[in-house]
């Protein structure tokens, strides 16, 4: 039997921050009522952020973790009572069964192990989401089957940046899903989780919900992928940061994987190579603006493209020298980058000298000092944080000289047509227009 292809749909936390918006995504697949829609959501709005501030309390044992979780757990009730006609509806059940479950890690000791800790209870934002996501769909006439993605999606043991095992996540697809599409109508299942092999949830990275889109894509060799955001489609910087932006019609994928590990926020950088792996076209389109044409990334090659800029805040600079003044050798470098993949750290940019070694890299959470605690008996590090990182692609000399501005740089680099800036000090709070 031809398995019938699919499109893949994902609902950000912006999408579906409110109401409204829940009921404009209803408004959305109205118009796929007859297809068979597989539908991947994010945590509600800001709900991420919140919940992070819920484990930090609870790690630090303040006292305000329940009060934080509280507030949360009345939003959510409230969304549910706008959405949902029915009070005695079983998605009140469902909701309220998953609370518990985040109830019984609040009442237990704090895990040692911070980033397990994270993982046991940030995805909960997704597991409510979902919940309330499918519960109206299904009200207004849009039959809709919720599936637990961690039944899927499995990974190795490195909590908040699990890495798939693709094998083993296409056979429980197999097992788990498949069946539950063959029923018809929408499938709609949670982004950015996973489990491990001992039944742990755990994330595959922060904005990690278009990766899991992407996954379920390549298993189900899905017609297209479609992300819906709150920008018209993949513009050439941030609209936030910069004025005179533009939209691209079209990218090719080599393009896009480079502007999003450049830093580029639009998609989520692990998103692209596998729908590459099997050409599956990428759409990026406005949830405000429905009809509008959009971004289609697809093995489509264009010749040229207008300068492209992405930043990246949070930056540290690391120096690393040894300490008896010999040259950073080979088996110097073997070491810091073991340690570098052990705790999973984005490199951004590197340079070496004889005698040292500077690498730019993310600065969240606690990695960057356990990587320097891990080194500091062999190496002298200097830090510099609060930096950071411009890239431009397809760079012309005006932009370079716009972006340069007054700051600060303290590393540049050059590489076929990519100029990357590591800058202290960004005074201006938004930009001069781009130079196209």
């Amino acid at each position: 039997m031809i398995k019938e292809k699919r499109k893949v749909f994902k609902f950000g936390g912006a999408s579906i921050h409110n109401a409204d918006a829940i009921r404009n995504v209803g408004e959305i697949l109205e118009n796929y009522k007859d297809e068979p829609i597989f539908i991947v959501v994010s945590a509600l709005g800001k709900s991420t952020d919140r919940i992070e501030k819920v484990v930090n309390a609870h790690a630090a044992q303040n006292g305000k973790a329940q009060e934080l979780w509280d507030e949360i757990k009345n939003d959510h009730f409230s969304l549910l009572k706008e959405l949902i006609d029915d009070p005695n509806h079983d998605a009140f059940i469902t909701l309220n069964d998953a609370f518990v479950e985040m109830e019984w890690v609040l009442d237990e000791d704090p895990y040692e192990n911070y980033d397990y800790l994270y993982d046991q209870m940030v995805p909960i934002g997704e597991m409510l989401s979902s919940i309330i996501v499918a519960a109206y769909l299904n009200q207004i006439g849009l039959p809709t089957q919720w599936a637990d993605a961690r039944d899927v999606i499995l990974t190795d043991d490195i909590f908040r940046e699990g890495w798939v095992q693709w094998d083993e996540t296409i056979e429980r697809f197999e097992q788990n899903m498949r069946p539950m599409l063959n029923q018809g109508g929408f499938l709609l299942t949670q982004g950015f989780i996973g489990s491990t092999s001992e039944n742990f949830t755990i994330t595959l990275g922060r904005e990690g919900s278009d990766y899991s889109a992407a996954i379920f894509s390549f298993i189900l060799d899905a017609e297209s992928m479609t992300i819906w955001k709150d920008v018209p489609g993949v513009l050439t910087a941030d609209p936030r940061k910069f004025d005179d932006v533009m939209k691209l019609d079209r990218l090719s994928y080599r393009e896009a994987i480079e502007m999003t590990y450049y830093g580029a926020k639009v998609i989520h950088p692990k998103t692209i190579k596998p729908l590459q792996n099997k050409n599956i076209p990428l759409y990026v389109k406005s949830f405000l603006d429905p009809k509008g044409s959009g971004t289609l990334i697809s093995s489509v090659v264009e010749d040229t493209y207008p300068p492209m800029v992405a930043i990246e805040d949070n930056q540290a600079l690391l120096q690393i020298a040894t300490k008896d003044f010999s040259f950073v050798a080979e088996h110097h470098m073997s070491d810091l980058f073991t340690k570098i993949a052990e705790l999973r750290i984005q490199v951004n940019m590197m340079q070496n000298t004889a005698i040292s070694f500077n690498v730019c890299v993310n600065d969240i959470d606690d990695k960057v000092d356990r990587f320097i605690e891990g080194i500091e008996n062999e190496f002298n590090v200097t830090i510099e944080r609060n930096l950071e990182l411009i890239t431009i692609r397809h760079y012309n000399q005006a932009t370079l000289n716009s972006l340069r501005g007054d700051k600060m740089i303290r590393l540049e680099e050059r590489i076929r047509g990519t100029v990357q800036l590591v800058v202290k000090d960004v005074p201006i709070l938004k930009r001069k227009a781009l130079s196209h």
